[in-house]
């Protein structure tokens, strides 16, 4: 039998019980509607998941430590992985080699200090942090009141709204305001006998060899240039959680006293101005691994965000692979109805297949027939439930943006169709279907033409 004939003989078919096989059509499309569904709530989940973290600056950032940092303060209990590194402080010299590494955007310490803000006639505690020009495109800063500051090296300040609001009732009132920032400066002597300024010092710390620090009580004047209500970063940065915020530049030029330089004071290191942590930006989050690797071989540690989300996308394969299982039932319970439909062809139509054996069909001429009507319903029932889903998954968005718009929330993307899930449903319900053929296409391809001649 002819392809053609064969395509022909299917449809008439299909259309002489347009009720029973419209209505098993409906169960396939009800069935991929609801895998459609689900997996596209899944996938558009992990997406959002994915671009709000992505967005934080934290997918594309290695977070660099010097060795010492994590092997406690005593040399003697130093293991004998860490003895092996090289003895590298996390300095400007390492700073500038790090930007050297390829994919390497942006190089900048992360300090984060605690300070005094005095503003009118009173003294403020707070919690300094400096952020990188590339933490303009966080999302904290999309709904803040100001600007972001001019420049890395501007003498401007961002503060947190929570903070804001112990300076002024009203923080929107502060933005263009002065305040003045008053910070223990680290100040190195030349030589081993140098005393401090006169009057500006507070205390000097002498390191082992005779080399002297200095702690000069420093005041810098800051325009308000901005107010954020939310953390920088999701919150899971050290200097996230802070009340005022400077550009990188500014606060390592300013030298603020870091905890680095009491570990140095005490360990009777150089006294030379070294950090607790840098972040590396790198242009891509599929470079982060070659990037770590890099930084590792010039004797420091690493830490990624990405390290921590493998917990995360495993927990995202397992919540699609359920959800695609739940989906996968109802179209289980089509797959019935596509064998109750065709076995109850195969008994009305006993005769006509008598026929059809008669004139000379085979059997595997009867069994494509009876596959190709399984297929078209299935075809159609699949491309019908996509439409289907995808009304249903429009319907779930729509509601949820108007549940967030009403409790004052940004409007949020909670579901996705890509063209993949598309034609992976449409062929999943294909699939089942001519599996629900087997049978009775074998049923009807058995069938002793002469008996089914005289069937009625």
């Amino acid at each position: 039998m002819k392809g053609y004939d064969l395509l022909d003989l299917a449809t008439r078919n299909l259309r002489e019980s347009k009720l029973r096989n419209s209505l098993t059509t409906m169960g396939i499309a009800v069935g991929v509607a609801s895998l459609v569904a689900m997996l596209s709530l899944g996938i558009g989940l992990q997406q959002l998941a994915n671009n709000r973290l992505g967005r934080s600056g934290l997918f594309d950032t290695v977070f660099v430590t010097s060795p010492h940092d994590m092997r406690g303060g005593d040399d003697h209990d130093q293991d004998e992985k860490a003895q092996t590194l090289p003895d590298r402080p996390l300095d400007e010299s390492a700073a500038a080699d790090m930007l050297k590494i390829p994919n390497v955007t942006e190089v900048a310490p992360e300090i984060r200090v605690m300070a005094e803000v005095r503003y009118g006639d009173k003294n403020y505690p707070a919690f300094l942090g400096a952020l990188p020009p590339s933490a303009r495109n966080n999302d904290a800063f999309e709904g803040m009141q100001g600007s972001y500051f001019s420049s890395n090296t501007a003498d401007e300040a961002i503060l947190q709204k929570e903070f804001a609001q112990k300076l002024d009732k009203n923080p929107a009132n502060l933005i263009g305001k002065q305040l003045v920032l008053r910070y223990a400066e680290r100040k190195a002597s030349e030589s081993p006998g140098e005393n401090p300024s006169a009057g500006d010092s507070d205390a000097a710390s002498d390191v082992g060899g005779g080399a002297t620090f200095s702690v000069v009580r420093r005041e810098q004047p800051l325009k308000i240039v901005g107010i954020i209500e939310n953390e920088p970063f999701g919150g899971l940065r050290m200097i996230s959680r802070a009340g005022i915020f400077l550009p990188t530049s500014t606060a390592d030029h300013l030298s603020m006293m870091q905890f680095s330089d009491v570990r140095n004071a005490m360990r009777s290191q150089p006294v030379g101005k070294t950090y607790n942590m840098l972040t590396v930006r790198i242009s891509s989050p599929g470079k982060v691994g070659e990037v770590q690797e890099a930084i590792k071989k010039m004797g420091f540690r690493t830490y990624s965000i990405l390290d921590a989300t493998k917990s995360l996308r495993r927990f995202f394969t397992i919540f699609d692979l359920f959800l695609g299982i739940f989906g996968s039932l109802a179209l289980a319970v089509a797959s019935l109805a596509i064998i109750n439909t065709l076995v109850m062809a195969v008994l009305e139509r006993r005769r006509e297949i008598g026929i059809m054996k008669a004139l000379g069909a085979s059997d595997g001429d009867v069994k494509k027939l009876f596959f190709a009507e399984a297929a078209g319903m299935g075809v159609l029932g699949g491309a019908t439930g996509v439409l289907l889903g995808w009304l249903i998954g429009r319907a779930i968005n729509l509601g949820t943006n108007m549940y967030l718009q009403r409790h004052s929330l940004p409007p949020e993307n909670l579901w996705s169709v890509p063209w993949w899930l598309v034609l992976s449903a449409i062929g999943f319900a294909l699939a089942v279907s001519l599996l629900a053929g087997l049978y009775p296409a074998a049923r009807a391809a058995k069938l002793d033409p002469i008996q089914a001649l005289r069937y009625e």
